[in-house]
């Protein structure tokens, strides 16, 4: 599937995660949700929060949503269950959390990357990885959003091989992986099956949340991170996005990473995606240019919204935002998003950047004649 969900141009939308409604404290501590859903109440806790949050998102004016992602454990750096959620659940991995691989050698002299990297912990693989028995969960928990979403349903579905090896120690004792590109090569298995799971259960948009592009950074070596995700996708019968950022650890991003896009983007195209997902709101907009070789059988959903930050934005600066985007990609092939998810922000941060991106669509909509709901 490579055409459109809605019928809205320029439709807005969110990646993946959501604050978590403040009475919402169950943590699923890598049970299967149908496990923990033996507990009546955690059950109708997690679908009270699915709902609330989806309808957080319908009343901001969000023509595409998310569930928000209530099964992510307030694990540490804010978005540690991107990682743990698969870690936890993958035969394969320990499950109890080591040191982090990244801080064993020469360590960053960035106090707030070393401090991510220390919460959110590394593991370690002493056994052939295989799938979840029963799956992973991801597929009840699709079925719990789609019954509540009254517009097209976004599912997201992160992190992915490459960049679960970027905190697994493989000098471990007892490691059966010598590097990341065997283990994410035997975990390709896994994840087709689970996407193709599914879309098994009526899923038709999945956005692929992983950072493995940045390893493409270390030269022509790592260009095993396209196959991967190629093959990962391989007749997964769905509308197709890969959301990859700058990182939001409690909203900063990896230092790294910024400024490098255009050295990487037009290997990304080479992944059979329909659509990309990319934080631009955070730099300014800066290098939004690089997408103008964007591939004429693409899309974009470019970031508008700096989750990093609490301060909500006006109207005219995400109008303004948008404007830039529309200046190098067509109307017609663009979308509009927050940079990243936002698990880390208040719920009152995440219902306002949500209610303006809406109304500045709704602006800019106004300025190129087109209504809320044209037809493409």
């Amino acid at each position: 599937m490579t055409g459109p969900v809605t019928e809205t141009i320029l439709p807005v939308t969110m990646v993946g995660s959501y604050p978590r409604p403040p009475w919402y404290r169950y943590q699923l501590h890598g049970a299967h949700v149908m496990d923990a859903f033996k507990l009546e109440e955690h059950r109708q806790a997690y679908e009270d929060a699915t709902l609330a949050v989806i309808r957080d998102q319908e009343d901001a004016g969000l023509d595409i949503v998310t569930d928000g992602q209530m099964y992510y454990d307030d694990y540490g750096a804010g978005i540690g269950s991107l990682l743990w959620f698969w870690y936890e659940r993958i035969p394969g991995f320990e499950k109890h959390r080591r040191a982090n691989p990244l801080l064993l050698g020469p360590q960053s002299g960035d106090w707030a990357e070393v401090a991510a990297l220390r919460q959110v912990g590394g593991t370690a693989v002493t056994s052939k990885v295989k799938p979840p028995e029963g799956g992973s969960g991801l597929v009840e928990m699709y079925r719990i959003a789609s019954e509540r979403a009254t517009r097209p349903l976004k599912y997201c579905v992160g992190a992915l091989p490459g960049n679960l090896g970027f905190h697994v120690d493989f000098d471990a004792p007892g490691s059966v992986y010598a590097n990341g590109q065997a283990l994410a090569e035997d975990l390709i298995p896994v994840f087709n099956q689970e996407l193709k799971q599914l879309v098994e259960a009526g899923c038709n948009y999945i956005q692929l949340d992983d950072l493995s592009a940045w390893l493409l950074l270390r030269g022509p070596e790592f260009r095993w991170v396209i196959d991967v995700l190629n093959e990962i996708i391989e007749g997964v019968d769905a509308k197709l996005a890969w959301h990859c950022c700058l990182g939001a650890a409690y909203g900063n991003s990896v230092r790294e990473f910024e400024g490098q896009l255009a050295r990487i983007i037009d290997s990304t195209y080479e992944v059979n995606v329909d659509q990309y997902v990319l934080d631009f709101a955070l730099r300014d907009m800066r290098d939004v240019g690089c997408l103008s070789g964007l591939p004429g059988d693409k899309e974009v959903s470019v970031g508008v919204i700096d989750v990093r930050t609490l301060q909500i934005e006006s109207e005219a600066e995400i109008a303004q935002r948008m404007r830039q985007a529309l200046a190098v990609v067509p109307a017609e092939r663009l979308s509009f998003t927050t940079d990243c998810g936002m698990k880390a922000l208040h719920r009152f941060n995440a219902q306002g950047k949500l209610h303006t991106l809406a109304r500045a669509a709704a602006v800019v909509r106004a300025e190129l004649g087109v209504p809320a709901a044209a037809a493409v």
